[in-house]
């Protein structure tokens, strides 16, 4: 059985991210609601995620997980929104097509949300996947968030406007089913 284990974004795994966003088939990025003509060029995104790495915590307008399989980097986890101490808008991308709809993704959630309830001090923890992306919303319902509505907004800066599920997961609740994670 594969291990499995989250860690914080490190300079050295910008370049995964970046080769995810700008070499993933151009119709599973649009399966989840990608813009195609909105995702930044590589030197964009290592800059942006060079600076959030740069900055406390606290001041963050990204923070990142990296999702790991054997220790090898697989895919990753983001929160943008974020008001630190309040909320922040969870995204969730496995970067390996062999590990989707696996159960792979619902164990890397649950190991992710500490970082982000401790590390964020979130009270409120949101996530809203393309609605018609059955893959990240069973995951959002298997690891105890809770559905709150399906709406139409542009979600994210490289997305097409499109309807979401929102789904939120409450400190209480977190608190609740943590020794379960």
């Amino acid at each position: 059985m594969p291990h499995r284990s989250v860690r914080e974004l490190q300079t050295e795994d910008i370049p995964l991210i970046a080769d995810y966003w700008l070499n993933s088939e151009p119709v599973f990025l649009v399966g989840m609601g990608v813009d195609l003509a909105k995702v930044p060029s590589r030197e964009d995104l290592t800059t942006m995620l060079t600076h959030q790495l740069s900055l406390p915590i606290s001041e963050r307008m990204s923070y990142a997980l990296i999702w790991l399989e054997d220790d090898t980097p697989v895919g990753h986890s983001n929160v943008n929104k974020i008001a630190f101490g309040e909320s922040a808008y969870m995204h969730l991308h496995l970067w390996q097509p062999a590990l989707r709809q696996k159960g792979a993704g619902t164990e890397l959630v649950k190991q992710s949300l500490p970082y982000y309830f401790e590390n964020l001090q979130l009270k409120t923890l949101y996530c809203e996947p393309y609605a018609h992306n059955p893959a990240p919303n069973k995951t959002l319902a298997k690891t105890g968030f809770e559905f709150v509505k399906r709406h139409t907004t542009i979600p994210g800066t490289i997305n097409f406007e499109q309807e979401v599920n929102r789904w939120q997961l409450t400190r209480e609740r977190y608190e609740q089913i943590k020794e379960a994670l």
